[in-house]
């Protein structure tokens, strides 16, 4: 694995799944960021009960109250980790909340398509937005200009739900919303490693693999989550703008 050196990482969706597998994974580290942030609807709820047993023992654990389909809540979680971080800037982003509404093509209405795109792209475009400061300051205080996940970058978590080339997922999951806003998701990550170059913010989407969380099966969440890391570790400047898998193999979409 290349070295990855994080000053600083936030995860969202982080009280289940692949989002508190990577919290683990980060605190687990040789060299633990030094802190991190995990963001969850209700931190003090019997959902977040593993994230507080973490907290307890890890004092670089920051347990943030954090809602991505609401703006007022992303910009309060903006100021909560400015606060923590003081002068310093945030150096990795991990988009990792998601949902998915299992509704028949038929049946699926603007409400259903609505909510589902605000947490799984609006979400992951706002987060970006309202981050971008902290990540540019983390760049700035980075040596060097290669971008890479130690100096400043975006993870977004998709899936091959979004992959327009690969019919068949539909096939296995026929959830129109779910597919529509992880394709779009895609598309935010491409225009968001093409808008934030110029600050030396790397951003990439990764395809963590069908998981065994209420949304997959096959790949184990710990399997799923060093791969993942390991991928992380290695992306650099060719790399911005891209999909790939938890493997790094890159995906067609």
């Amino acid at each position: 694995m290349g070295e990855l050196r994080v000053h600083s990482v936030l995860v969202t969706g982080a009280n289940r799944g692949i989002g508190l597998g990577l919290v683990q994974h980060f605190l687990g580290m040789p060299t633990p960021p030094k802190v991190v942030f995990a963001g969850c609807r209700e931190p003090k709820g019997q959902r977040a009960q593993e994230l507080q047993n973490l907290a307890s023992k890890h004092p670089n654990l920051v347990i943030l109250p954090l809602d991505v389909s609401n703006p007022a809540s992303i910009k309060a979680a903006a100021a909560t980790v400015k606060e923590h971080l003081g002068g310093s800037g945030l150096t990795l982003l991990i988009n990792s909340a998601g949902m998915l509404k299992i509704t028949p093509p038929e049946d699926v209405t603007l409400e259903d398509m609505m909510q589902v795109y605000t947490t799984n792209t609006i979400g992951p475009m706002l987060m970006g937005q309202v981050f971008l400061p902290l990540l540019k300051k983390a760049a700035q205080g980075s040596p060097g200009s290669a971008l890479s996940c130690s100096k400043a970058a975006i993870i977004n978590i998709s899936s091959t739900g979004g992959c327009i080339s690969s019919p068949e997922v539909f096939d296995m999951i026929p959830i129109v919303s779910y597919h529509c806003s992880k394709a779009a998701l895609n598309m935010l990550t491409k225009c968001q490693s093409l808008g934030y170059q110029e600050h030396s913010v790397l951003c990439v989407v990764l395809h963590p693999g069908w998981v065994q969380t209420d949304m997959g099966t096959p790949v184990t969440v710990d399997t799923s989550v060093r791969g993942m890391l390991k991928v992380i570790s290695f992306l650099s400047e060719k790399d911005t703008g891209t999909f790939l898998n938890w493997e790094g193999k890159v995906v067609p979409w």
